[in-house]
């Protein structure tokens, strides 16, 4: 067991085979053969998720599990986190009258059991409105009510995403996906003409391959644009007019020219391959990493390579706080005008 924030097992057989399994699920997730002799120690930095291997012939050092809590906060404060199979819940307006809240310091919450997971959470994720929360891993979904913890609907998918407005999608493989009502019933399946490696939700439906980015409608699934840039993460803004798209070392401010792509769409023009040229104006490009965002109105907050809190605004990027340590955006309450962070350790 390498720590209770990353439930892993790993065993080295005689053949110098290393092979990881996952201790709640007893699934083997990984065989690593480097050719490097017997093995002689295997240990792990705290908190980190890097495992070293020490063989014969030289050293490997490898990172295990996800970078990212698995957590989500909704619009009223409200924060359902994962921990294991364990569902737990806090909420920030629990924070008494009588504590002081100073930028950058750790709120004293109060946790609550909110129940259990019939599967292994890899990510959690708020609808829209807060009422439901969906939770993805081993291949399959489960959309839970956020309040009692109730299970509404179910299914297999590799990726879940939510639309803006309460529908959903899954992508069951690489080539199926499929789109659900509000109320979780199928509506259409399609089959990608490209390998979709990953899948994410709002205004409109992205499909991602390693080497592009591909936008859809969510009513009847039209290509919208093709970008040519290799996605690591996606964040769409409330209004649904602004998308920051972010790659391994720099992000993209678009705008969606919502007007432009309806006008087209309604005059039966045909779309080919790389879909409506002017459904997106590219207002700003930044040279640095997102770890993790939000928007804030016309405000893209994140936090960098180097950990620290930034917003941009127009192009112009202005550091908001230097963090201690490793810490990731849950989200923003308007009537406080705060941003609230978690770490690893769900602080």
């Amino acid at each position: 067991m390498l720590s209770p924030y990353l439930p892993l097992i790993i065993t080295c057989s005689e053949d110098c085979t290393v092979r990881i399994w996952h201790s709640t699920t007893y699934r083997l997730e990984n065989t690593l053969i480097y050719g490097l002799e017997r093995v002689w120690a295997i240990g792990y930095m705290k908190g980190s998720g890097r495992v070293v291997i020490g063989y014969d012939e030289g050293t490997i050092m490898v990172k295990l599990g996800r970078e990212v809590p698995v957590a989500s906060m909704d619009n009223s404060g409200k924060i359902i986190w994962a921990k294991h199979n364990e569902i737990q819940t806090v909420n920030i307006k629990s924070v008494g009258a009588d504590f002081e809240v100073t930028d950058g310091e750790r709120l004293p919450l109060a946790i609550k059991e909110l129940g259990t997971c019939d599967l292994y959470p890899q990510s959690l994720k708020h609808n829209p409105n807060g009422r439901f929360v969906v939770v993805c891993g081993d291949g399959e979904y489960i959309i839970y009510t956020a309040l009692a913890w109730r299970n509404r609907s179910y299914g297999s998918a590799l990726e879940f995403a939510w639309s803006s407005d309460g529908e959903y999608a899954v992508r069951e493989s690489t080539s199926v996906i499929k789109f659900f009502t509000k109320n979780f019933q199928e509506k259409r399946s399609i089959r990608s003409t490209f390998s979709a490696e990953r899948i994410y939700g709002g205004t409109l439906l992205a499909m991602c391959s390693n080497e592009f980015i591909c936008f859809y409608d969510w009513s009847e699934c039209r290509l919208i644009r093709r970008i040519d840039v290799i996605v690591k993460n996606l964040y769409w803004g409330d209004s649904g007019d602004l998308v920051a798209i972010a790659s391994d070392i720099s992000f993209y401010i678009l705008k969606y020219n919502r007007d432009i792509v309806s006008s087209h769409l309604d005059s039966g023009r045909s779309v080919d391959e790389q879909g409506v040229e002017d459904a997106f104006e590219l207002l700003h490009e930044v040279n640095e990493r997102v770890r993790t965002g939000i928007w804030v109105g016309d405000c893209f907050i994140y936090n960098n390579s180097s950990w620290r809190l930034n917003y941009c605004v127009g192009g112009e990027v202005t550091t908001m706080f230097h963090l201690d340590c490793p810490m990731y955006l849950l989200g923003y309450l308007a009537n406080q005008s705060r941003v609230y962070l978690v770490d690893k350790e769900f602080k």
